[in-house]
């Protein structure tokens, strides 16, 4: 079996260097190691990581093939109905979504619900990533009640779990913008401010931290301040994942 912790480790180093590149070399050499050796796990393992670091690439066509490849890689192994095929429906559908396939990716979104709310402790925060995740695509779809159902769903689960600031900044950043979709940007004005402060405030409770999923965090969030209007939060954001990828 390909040594899974050590992997995801050196991953993590990468990433947090924000040397993507490197890390999807890593993750495809593991990726033949495990097929090559009948490493069923790690190579479903391998397939998740990759589909979400395409996707973060934006590589679309790459990430996609990842994804349909991971969902096979679950009929073969026999375990369609466990937590583990969950993820990888959640994981595929977010890849869906983020490539215009939204509609595509609902009922891989539904299949990793039933399962993760029939296995999953009330506060597990991948429970949260999902219904983050399926509000996204259904805000794609004009589905603005069923996303605003999810988001609060989101929000409760964060809120009982520790040191998790930043996934809630993301969680309200998320309604701002489904505002926006529902109602435009002088209807929803309100709400989009209101989740926005919501969302600078846990930012700077946890600005001292210096994981890369942090930094991920500002990355991301920086581009939705900076489109309202707050260009100078948003400068500040970048600034903190510049210091946290080089060590500063």
């Amino acid at each position: 079996m390909i040594p899974r912790e050590r992997i995801l480790s050196k991953l993590d180093l990468l990433l947090k260097a924000n040397d993507y590149q490197e890390g999807k070399r890593l993750l495809q050499y593991w990726l033949s190691e495990a097929e090559q050796t009948g490493d069923d796990a790690g190579v479903l393992l391998m397939q998740n990581e990759l589909m979400g670091l395409c996707r973060k690439l934006g590589e679309g066509e790459q990430a996609l093939s990842f994804a349909q490849n991971a969902l096979l890689q679950t009929k073969k192994m026999g375990i369609a109905d466990n937590v583990g095929a969950a993820t990888t429906y959640l994981n595929s559908a977010t890849v869906y979504k983020a490539f215009g396939m939204a509609q595509d990716g609902i009922p891989l979104f539904e299949k990793a619900q039933k399962i993760y709310e029939q296995n999953l402790a009330s506060n597990d925060t991948r429970l949260a990533g999902l219904y983050n995740n399926m509000a996204l695509a259904l805000v794609d779809l004009c589905r603005f009640d069923e996303a605003k159902e999810l988001y609060q769903k989101a929000l409760f689960v964060l809120s009982m779990s520790p040191s998790t600031e930043p996934e809630q900044a993301i969680t309200y950043l998320n309604i701002a913008s489904a505002a926006e979709a529902e109602y435009g940007l002088d209807g929803g004005k309100t709400i989009i401010y209101d989740n926005l402060n919501a969302a600078k405030n846990l930012l700077d409770t946890c600005q001292n931290q210096t994981d890369g999923n942090y930094a991920f965090v500002c990355e991301k969030c920086a581009s939705v301040f900076g489109y309202y209007g707050y260009t100078d939060y948003a400068l500040q954001l970048k600034d903190r994942c510049r210091r946290i990828y080089e060590g500063t």
